[in-house]
């Protein structure tokens, strides 16, 4: 099929508002598996399956997904060629050449830094399925790296942020993304830049980390060395998380206290505004 204005308009008349959801998060966050989309749109592995594949079939959404033995490795999912153009539309852009797109999809499905993406985005689409079974509990931002990099001028790389609202409180927090590939030495090293963002954005920076074990050797890391003035760091382990409700759940720990809370319980500092 060539990619003309026509055929553009012409999907776009068949659009689904679940279907410019799922351009519209793609567009934000690049991709995501079957099951984050499941989670995030459809409730239903089955009718996922059915649409994500209507939608690949029609080059809406583009798929790759890498050998894995035993079993198949689950569909990662993107922008297709005329997804990207319909999205691109909307930003009152021209349409992408469907080879570049193809390109774009290709290394992402080469990058070192797949895993950590998918680990960033599966975190943001937990909160928002906790958000979807809890009454008055949402997910009133979710900023992917590239935002942060734009809002921060730089001078921090959180890895997404969020502004988690429940239960009367809104907090809003840095995420940095750990998978255990870096030495706590620089991890920790992260927080010097979040002390440049000024009082305003002094939000909690949260570092979701892989274990237990490597959670407690960071604690005591951050014990010997400190944090930085004006910071507030908590903590969690995905594999404490995974029994305990996840990232909204009562799994946060704050260097040198005792005890772990939830999402919604994290401290703000004074001087830290939400301009939402």
């Amino acid at each position: 099929m060539r990619l003309t204005a026509s055929v553009v308009a012409a999907e776009l008349a068949r659009l689904t508002p679940r279907d410019r959801l799922l351009l519209d998060l793609l567009d934000q966050h690049s991709t995501f598996t079957t099951e984050h989309l499941t989670d995030l749109a459809f409730g239903s592995v089955g009718r996922a399956r059915n649409r994500l594949n209507t939608l690949h079939d029609r080059d809406i959404l583009d798929r790759f997904r890498h050998y894995e033995r035993p079993g198949s490795q689950s569909w990662r999912w993107t922008l297709g060629p005329v997804g990207a153009a319909i999205v691109s539309a909307g930003h009152g852009e021209a349409m992408p050449r469907p080879a570049a797109v193809r390109d774009t999809t290709a290394r992402l499905a080469m990058s070192p830094t797949l895993k950590h993406l998918l680990a960033t985005n599966g975190f943001f689409v937990a909160l928002t399925g906790t958000a979807r079974t809890r009454p008055g509990a949402r997910l009133a931002r979710w900023w992917s790296e590239q935002r942060c990099r734009e809002a921060t001028g730089n001078l921090v790389r959180p890895d997404g942020h969020g502004v988690w609202a429940t239960g009367g409180r809104t907090v809003p927090f840095w995420l940095e993304m750990d998978l255990g590939t870096e030495t706590v030495h620089r991890v920790a090293a992260k927080l010097t830049g979040y002390a440049a963002l000024g009082p305003r954005r002094a939000y909690p920076v949260a570092f979701w980390l892989p274990t237990a074990a490597r959670e407690a050797h960071l604690h005591a890391h951050l014990s010997r060395t400190g944090i930085p003035d004006g910071v507030s760091v908590t903590t969690a382990a995905d594999d404490y998380a995974a029994n305990h409700g996840g990232p909204a759940g009562a799994v946060w720990q704050l260097p040198g206290h005792p005890g772990r809370l939830t999402l919604a319980d994290l401290p703000l500092s004074g001087g830290a505004v939400w301009d939402g």
